[in-house]
């Protein structure tokens, strides 16, 4: 399926401009074993790179303007780097401007260029497009241009980018997307971007995300709200107690031993980050042990938490968890991402997956009169140079 999408996007560059692209990217999306709403808090994430992908085709232009078109949108724009990056209407060309408003502010120095790309992310899914976008198109711009920027800063660098877009993201999304590994799990410390490699060995069972194709408006607004709530409540756990510094210092009992001075919404925000937390530790020591039944059971106590304590989840993504807690061949399941719609994350038993794809995608239809999406999905490279061009 990628290298129909490479050929796609190389031909389409030489069409356009007459001539081979010079450099080819291929940068992926992720999905998050488990560690939701934690990369803000100071806590842990267990993401991983995915096979799917933008493949990006550059090459210098040698004119007065930056050409980039985004294939699959028939959408393009022109930019001249000499003028002030100001934000658009058109948000996709929002990410690729804060790229090169990063780059600028960063004092790189870069020519004009011609960018192409095509993706087989699936865009509002909660398998991060944009940052799939972001890190993948300074990625290129790196080799193009023989910035020397390090992997980590790219991610650094595409988050920034996304906060000037307007999306006060966490570093997850940007850090998989470059650091991934083909079978690997990434634990990343979000308080001091420490990173360690876990095996992924799910040989015995499949990934497989449903989308519940639908996006509540409250994404938005609800994700920085929540941003908002934990930061209250972590400034009154310091305040009591003097010793912590983030939520990755306290235990359960810190959290409900403050409850009557807590908010509600507070409270609940808090104790399931302090869980989650611990959810993320407990996941790394079942896969090092091989013990994906341990994983899944994690996985089910995550999207309890998502959905009562942390509030995030929908009718639609409570369906689909509920539905699949009842198949034995689920070991688990839980909503993945942002919330208020997107993905559950699923994992079941080989040989289960066309059954439990027929049973549930009818149920849901009946319920919602909505399809259900599905996408079979596997560990991945982190962003990279594609070299048989």
């Amino acid at each position: 399926m990628n290298d129909i999408l490479i050929q796609k996007t190389t031909r389409f560059f030489q069409e356009k401009f007459g001539e081979k692209a010079a450099t080819i990217v291929l940068s992926p999306g992720r999905i998050n074993i488990i560690g939701e709403h934690i990369d803000y808090n100071d806590g842990y994430v267990l993401p991983a790179a995915i096979d799917k992908i933008i493949c990006f085709a550059f090459d210098k232009n040698n004119s007065n303007k930056s050409k980039i078109i985004a294939i699959d949108l028939n959408d393009e724009f022109e930019i001249d780097l000499n003028d002030p990056i100001e934000l658009t209407d058109n948000t996709w060309t929002n990410y690729v401007r804060g790229i090169i408003k990063q780059l600028q502010t960063s004092g790189f120095k870069f020519e004009e260029f011609n960018c192409v790309f095509s993706s087989n992310i699936p865009v509002g899914s909660g398998l991060s497009s944009s940052a799939a976008l972001e890190c993948g198109f300074l990625f290129g711009l790196n080799e193009l241009f023989n910035l020397n920027i390090k992997p980590i800063d790219i991610a650094l660098m595409g988050q920034s980018a996304e906060h000037w877009v307007g999306i006060n993201c966490g570093i997850m999304d940007q850090f998989s997307s470059v650091m991934g590994l083909e079978n690997k799990v990434i634990k990343i410390d979000c308080r001091t971007l420490e990173y360690e490699y876990h095996n992924a060995d799910f040989n015995d069972y499949s990934l497989i995300l449903f989308d519940s194709n639908v996006k509540h408006s409250l994404m938005t607004s609800a994700y920085n709200e929540r941003r908002e709530q934990c930061e209250e409540g972590i400034a009154i756990v310091k305040s009591n107690f003097p010793g912590i510094t983030s939520f990755r210092d306290c235990t359960e009992q810190h959290i409900i031993g403050l409850q009557n001075i807590m908010r509600a919404d507070v409270f609940k925000r808090s104790l399931f980050v302090v869980k989650e937390i611990n959810r993320v530790i407990l996941a790394c020591e079942a896969l090092d042990n091989g013990n994906i039944e341990t994983l899944g059971k994690l996985m089910f106590e995550t999207h309890e938490g998502l959905s009562v304590e942390y509030e995030v989840s929908c009718t639609e993504l409570d369906m689909i968890v509920d539905t699949l807690k009842t198949e034995e061949a689920v070991v688990g399941s839980r909503l993945m991402g942002g919330g208020f719609g997107g993905c559950t994350i699923n994992l079941i038993k080989k040989g289960h997956e066309d059954r439990i794809k027929k049973k549930l995608s009818a149920l849901y239809y009946d319920a919602f009169g909505i399809e259900l999406k599905i996408y079979d999905v596997k560990i991945g490279n982190g962003t990279s140079l594609y070299k048989n061009n």
